[in-house]
């Protein structure tokens, strides 16, 4: 598997590039997606994300950016492409091949200071929440659970949370300040066109005791919580978890 292809946009058009010319700069706003064989997963909201907090320092040619960062993904295999909006104002683009995909997680929660900056925009706290989700390896965890300061669930290092109490799909308050997941928002538009009730609450771990618990975002899709360190017990529905990946799955679209 190839390495990841850096490009900057300059000029009007994208220039190959690495690391080493943005060593000076930080990240902005950044946004990541998957295709497969040329397909993605509610393409137009990761957009409209990315342009609606790219920042004044990007300006009108993040759009154009957009168009040509999407022209140039192979359209057979795998990939992750991320595009970043860096704080001197220029705009890169990631080539990445698709790491692993995985059906499972097991979660931790995170116990050290708060680590968000900018709660509700995806990009500048990135390499903090990563470094999130790597310390919680060290107990067997492959994502770490973000607490409220009141000790409600808010939000996994990298991945949104879900969960289902009954018949019914659940997940934190609205008013919880956390990055808008495109994943979980196509999951949760697609219940309510099937007519199933969604809610939203604040709970603390202790209280999600018996739910089934996933982990979503745009790598993975959907991945059912299989265990809690240190947590509360989990469940899993037979079949659900399958039902709903293949539901988002058809949603995708080149």
């Amino acid at each position: 598997m190839s390495a990841q292809q850096v490009s900057l946009w300059t000029g009007g058009r994208l220039v190959a590039a690495d690391d080493s010319d943005l060593a000076e700069t930080s990240i902005v706003v950044a946004d990541s997606w998957l295709v497969t064989d040329g397909s993605s997963l509610a393409l137009t909201a990761h957009r409209e994300r990315f342009l609606a907090t790219a920042g004044p320092t990007a300006g009108p040619a993040a759009a154009d950016f957009w168009a040509a960062a999407i022209a140039v993904i192979p359209t057979d295999g795998d990939w992750f492409p991320r595009v970043e909006s860096r704080s001197d104002g220029r705009l890169v683009l990631r080539l990445r091949p698709a790491p692993e995909r995985q059906r499972s997680v097991v979660l931790a929660t995170w116990t050290g200071a708060d680590p968000w900056t900018q709660p509700l925009v995806k990009g500048p706290d990135l390499e903090r929440m990563l470094g999130v989700r790597r310390s919680v390896a060290a107990v067997g965890a492959g994502e770490a659970v973000l607490l409220s300061p009141d000790g409600y669930v808010v939000d996994g290092a990298t991945s949104a949370l879900l969960w289902w109490r009954g018949e019914i799909l659940c997940g934190p308050l609205h008013e919880f300040e956390r990055v808008d997941s495109v994943t979980a928002r196509s999951v949760l538009t697609l219940a309510t066109a099937l007519g199933i009730e969604t809610h939203d609450e604040a709970v603390t771990p202790a209280e999600l005791d018996g739910t089934e618990l996933w982990a979503l975002n745009a790598l993975h899709g959907i991945r059912i919580a299989t265990a809690w360190v240190g947590g509360p017990p989990l469940a899993e529905q037979p079949g659900r978890l399958t039902l709903w990946r293949n539901r988002l799955a058809a949603l995708r679209r080149r």
